[in-house]
């Protein structure tokens, strides 16, 4: 093999062995990164025609984050259970919220909620939201 062809051929190694590393470590980061569950306990009618209400329990683990995010076609009312939650509204400052806090979040209002505390924060909530929309849509 020629000088050229064997620097080609080392150096789409190179290439490939560096994208390699690079797939693997973002999967590993996700893995690792902590997720936010949400279970819908009722979904059901409202007496206002086109409107359903949904309630939630939203856990957000330790280091866990909702991503920024709107509610597009819901009002949000929402309960801090348990631990300790920070929630960023855009247009206003940082809220830290404790067990026995709410918050409301209007449609379409971007928002994220964070938990830098050590125990779960958990949410009760409840939308008020156009039937057959999508609830949450996420924000970069």
């Amino acid at each position: 093999m020629r000088n050229s062809n064997r620097a080609a051929v080392l150096s789409l190694l190179a290439v490939a062995g560096l994208l390699t590393a690079a797939v693997v470590l973002e999967a590993r980061q996700a893995q690792s990164a902590p997720s936010v569950k949400r279970t819908v306990l009722t979904r059901q009618d409202t007496a206002v025609p086109g409107r359903e209400a949904i309630m939630a329990l939203v856990e957000i683990p330790p280091g866990g984050t909702e991503g920024r995010h709107t509610h597009p076609n819901a009002e949000v009312y929402a309960f801090v259970l348990e631990g300790t939650l920070d929630l960023a509204v855009e247009g206003k400052p940082t809220v830290t919220l404790k067990a026995g806090d709410y918050f409301t979040v209007a449609p379409g209002q971007v928002h994220e909620g964070s938990n830098k505390g050590t125990v779960p924060v958990k949410i009760n909530v409840v939308f008020f939201a156009e039937k057959g929309k999508p609830l949450t849509t996420p924000v970069s």
